[in-house]
């Protein structure tokens, strides 16, 4: 299926029932002002040169389109390609957002920014961006993911942010989003709010998007040039969805098959899972109508991942609106087969991939196995796995020294 037009969300920042601004009174004017910033720099060239300056010059845009001869070789079916976020400064996708809005901030005269992260790499990169512009940078933490991701953290600390560990709910990222924001509603005169993927209230999952669909843009331009023909296939990973909505964005009005892949933990059954497409029901989660993973009290339910990214009970309104009319398929892969496919990736490309990029590794190998060796498969590897190393240690039983 692809759509004939697509021109999403209203002015109201709605993606047909779902999106919104659910939020405190206080946090209105806020929302207001950043509307009106961004509405201006969306016009204005100089923030366009600006950003693209810095994507190319600091960032390293743009990512390479690899063909991963070996994987294919290995599934044995379509051709399949890999787009490289993992060699972006910083080493995942997050960076093309944070200094998108990290100029954004400046150019609102804001001196300080507020972030969450769960697996580390939004706040890395929101720390980054931080530095390199000279502004104050506070990032929330939850307590299991500061346990899981202590590298990051270490890393958040030498680029000079103040890492704030929450130890509220779960411990993860959920919990870290809702500390953010009770941050940010006392400090919203000198203070933006770096949010991390593509929910929260409008106009968050416009801004997030339209900073990462560079990953979408590049793509097609790079397999129209390598194989003179847009893929068949796309597949990227869905947490809060930022990755896959940047790479999904700029291919929603063409033929190509489209796949979200999800957390599906221990298993959909076992109710240890972070699949919100799959299994949620409809509900408001920090400030946005979406899937979100409640009781039958409507009570959030907590996720869980072996990916410290995935590992939200929520996912930004514009998936929930693709699912729903059927332009993007959501599916989900178990913590077990994201395992595997990070050990396929290391010896088939010798690329380390992030946990949460595995998930797309693994449902795209299996996908291409049942393809035509003429047709295509993109696999957005969203980020590095260096930072997941000592989990997957942990996992398969392996004890890492000093």
């Amino acid at each position: 299926m692809k759509l004939i037009s697509y021109k999403l969300p209203d002015p109201r920042g709605y993606f047909g029932p779902y999106g919104g601004q659910f939020v405190p009174e206080t946090l209105m004017i806020a929302l207001e002002e950043l509307t009106a910033f961004y509405g201006e720099a969306k016009k204005d060239p100089s923030f366009h040169a600006e950003l693209n300056y810095y994507l190319q010059q600091y960032a390293g845009r743009p990512t390479p389109l690899y063909y991963a001869e070996g994987l294919t070789r290995y599934a044995g079916g379509a051709k399949i390609y890999l787009k490289r976020e993992d060699l972006t400064h910083t080493g995942a996708h997050k960076i093309n957002n944070t200094i998108g809005q990290v100029l954004l901030a400046r150019r609102m005269g804001k001196r300080k920014v507020v972030a969450e992260t769960g697996a580390g790499q939004h706040g890395v990169a929101t720390a980054t961006a931080a530095a390199r512009f000279g502004m104050e940078c506070t990032v929330f933490m939850g307590e299991e993911d500061v346990r899981r991701q202590e590298l990051n953290v270490y890393r958040m600390r030498l680029l000079g942010a103040q890492v704030e560990s929450v130890t509220s709910g779960s411990r993860t990222l959920k919990d870290a989003m809702n500390e953010a924001i009770r941050y940010w509603v006392t400090h919203v005169r000198d203070t933006y709010y770096v949010l991390g993927s593509v929910g929260g209230p409008h106009p968050y999952p416009t801004i997030v998007r339209d900073f990462q669909k560079v990953i979408g843009e590049e793509t097609k331009a790079q397999i129209l040039a390598q194989e003179g023909k847009l893929p068949d296939l796309i597949v990227a990973c869905v947490g809060g969805g930022s990755n896959a909505i940047g790479m999904f964005y700029p291919f929603l009005e063409d033929d190509v098959r489209l796949i979200g892949v999800e957390a599906a933990g221990l298993g959909l059954e076992s109710g240890r899972h972070a699949a919100t497409l799959s299994r949620g029901k409809v509900g408001v989660l920090h400030g946005a109508k979406s899937y979100v993973l409640q009781d039958d009290r409507g009570q959030i339910v907590e996720a869980h991942s072996i990916s410290a990214g995935l590992d939200y009970p929520g996912v930004g309104p514009e998936h929930a609106y693709l699912k729903d009319i059927g332009r993007v398929e959501y599916t989900a892969v178990t913590d077990e087969e994201a395992l595997d496919a990070f050990k396929l990736l290391a010896y088939t490309e010798g690329i380390l991939p992030a946990l949460e990029s595995a998930h797309a590794v693994a449902k795209g190998v299996k996908l291409a196995r049942e393809m035509r060796p003429d047709e295509i498969v993109v696999i957005n590897l969203s980020g590095r796995g260096d930072k997941d190393v000592y989990t997957v240690a942990r996992e398969l039983g392996v004890t890492l020294g000093e």
